[in-house]
């Protein structure tokens, strides 16, 4: 019998899918692709090109209109800070938040749903309902309550002492200071953002699980814990990069809506969310405080919404 694992159907097939000339050449994957990248790069390694940091204030030129003498090439905003330079930091905190977020709904949700469509039956209806329940809760307010419970100081406290770490530690001075609230908003959404993931990979695996391939992995003996791993979730792979990026905007619109109610990111640190809150705030004596960072962050979900449709189209995943 041949060995499954050099079929046509296992990991590689999985992974010429995502890579084949077909996706490259797709310029509905392309542009948007780019357009991201060259978002994310700029974030990433701009403000190490500006002459002034994200929370550097000059009282003297506040709220001043985007200039090129003054080098505040898209103006400052009240308290005289660079709004370019909080706009690259800020896309820092957003998509680090959507991508780590996302990572964490894949996490959970990947295995949930591939365990629960390869063993079926009871296991199969216990886990779906688990599924449900967690459903019918209000979304957003589950968000709410797990950062305003945990992203408190005394949950480092509570960490220093459970771990043992040195009051100095630089992690623990990261956590006291912005720290602590950032990584409980990106574990917060990717909790309640994998209940769809799982979903979609459970319908997949229920296609998958009676193919010739893993019916012949099963002859050789291969445990359940290695096909699912092996062979179920490679070839699942198509469908799991698609919504990977249709959640990563979604997860990052989120973060956006919550820092604008206070509740994320909070100043002086910035995000595309608290910027546009605080451009709202000023948009009568400042309307570029809320054009340029709401308009980056429409930029940014366009265009990470066309990716994902371009993937969708171009690997022929139904989702």
């Amino acid at each position: 019998m041949e060995n499954p694992d050099r079929r046509p159907t296992d990991r590689t097939l999985a992974l010429s899918t995502v890579s084949r000339p077909g996706v490259l050449r797709n310029r509905a994957v392309i542009i948007p692709a780019l357009i991201v990248l060259l978002i994310a790069g700029a974030s990433l390694l701009g403000p190490a090109f500006l002459p002034f940091t994200y929370w550097e204030t000059h009282l003297e030129l506040g709220a001043s209109p985007p200039s090129l003498t003054n080098g505040h090439y898209l103006g400052t905003d009240l308290l005289g800070r660079d709004l370019l330079a909080r706009m690259l930091y800020g896309g820092r905190i957003s998509l680090l938040v959507g991508f780590l977020s996302t990572a964490v709904s894949l996490l959970i949700g990947v295995p949930y749903g591939a365990i629960a469509g390869y063993l079926g039956g009871r296991i199969d209806e216990i886990m779906m309902r688990i599924v449900d329940v967690l459903y019918s809760l209000p979304y957003m307010f589950i968000v709410i309550l797990l950062v305003a419970l945990f992203a408190q100081p005394g949950t480092v406290d509570a960490l220093v002492d459970v771990f043992d770490l040195a009051p100095h530690n630089p992690i623990v001075s990261w956590l006291r200071g912005p720290g602590l609230r950032l990584v409980f908003l990106f574990m917060a959404l990717g909790a309640v953002s994998w209940l769809t993931l799982a979903r979609i990979v459970r319908g997949q695996v229920l296609v998958l699980k009676n193919a010739g391939f893993i019916d012949a992995a099963r002859a050789l003996g291969q445990t359940p814990a290695r096909i699912i791993v092996r062979h179920v979730i490679p070839n699942t792979l198509g469908v799991i990069i698609v919504y990977t990026t249709l959640t990563i905007p979604s997860v990052i619109l989120q973060e956006a809506f919550l820092s604008f109610l206070g509740l994320g990111i909070r100043p002086p640190q910035a995000s595309w969310g608290t910027l546009v809150s605080e451009g709202m705030q000023a948009l009568a004596v400042a309307p570029w405080l809320l054009i340029f960072p709401g308009g980056m962050l429409v930029l940014t979900l366009l265009s990470l919404n066309f990716l994902g449709d371009g993937l969708r189209d171009a690997l022929d995943v139904r989702i």
